[in-house]
């Protein structure tokens, strides 16, 4: 199993790493994508190294797409490259997890409209604008899709994202 995450510089550091330790201690295989290869800086210091630019990303190849939170989101929104690759997990029916302010980059790629979910606070706004029903809860679960608002949600967020890997 194979997973993906796709984020960049200011990602909230909680919101990829424990995705990231989490699915290596279960034994995927984790890419981190970018625009650009090298590394991507947390909000709160943290370095990840980049394995895959957006362009190298070959959705078909992955089982998992994460989508962590912070001020990455409002970057990786503007790339067409990432909307495609979460339009396409969503056409093969393969789980999303996103978290935070996470959903924007789903929200920018027109996937939400109707769609249960939840984020941070101040993207609830424009999650119900984009069609989206929006629940003020830890975790929301709406078919292949996982969604949670902020990181003291992340136990649950991770719970959820694993009973979808492992149906």
């Amino acid at each position: 199993m194979k997973a993906l995450i796709i984020s960049a510089d200011n990602f909230e550091d909680t919101e990829l790493l424990v995705p990231y330790y989490r699915l290596l201690e279960a034994g995927m295989e984790v890419d981190v994508a970018s625009m650009g290869k090298g590394t991507i800086k947390g909000k709160h210091g943290y370095d990840v190294t980049v394995d895959k630019t957006l362009g190298e990303v070959n959705p078909d190849d992955y089982d998992l797409l994460i989508l962590p939170g912070g001020k990455a989101p409002e970057t990786i929104r503007r790339e067409p490259k990432a909307l495609d690759i979460a339009r396409r997990f969503f056409d093969m029916g393969k789980p999303v997890s996103a978290i935070c302010h996470g959903p924007q980059t789903l929200i920018s790629a027109g996937l939400l409209k109707g769609r249960r979910a939840t984020c941070y606070k101040t993207v609830a706004r424009e999650m119900k604008d984009a069609g989206a029903i929006y629940e003020d809860n830890e975790v929301i679960v709406d078919g292949n899709l996982v969604t949670s608002r902020q990181p003291s949600d992340l136990p649950a967020f991770m719970r959820e994202t694993m009973k979808k890997l492992a149906s």
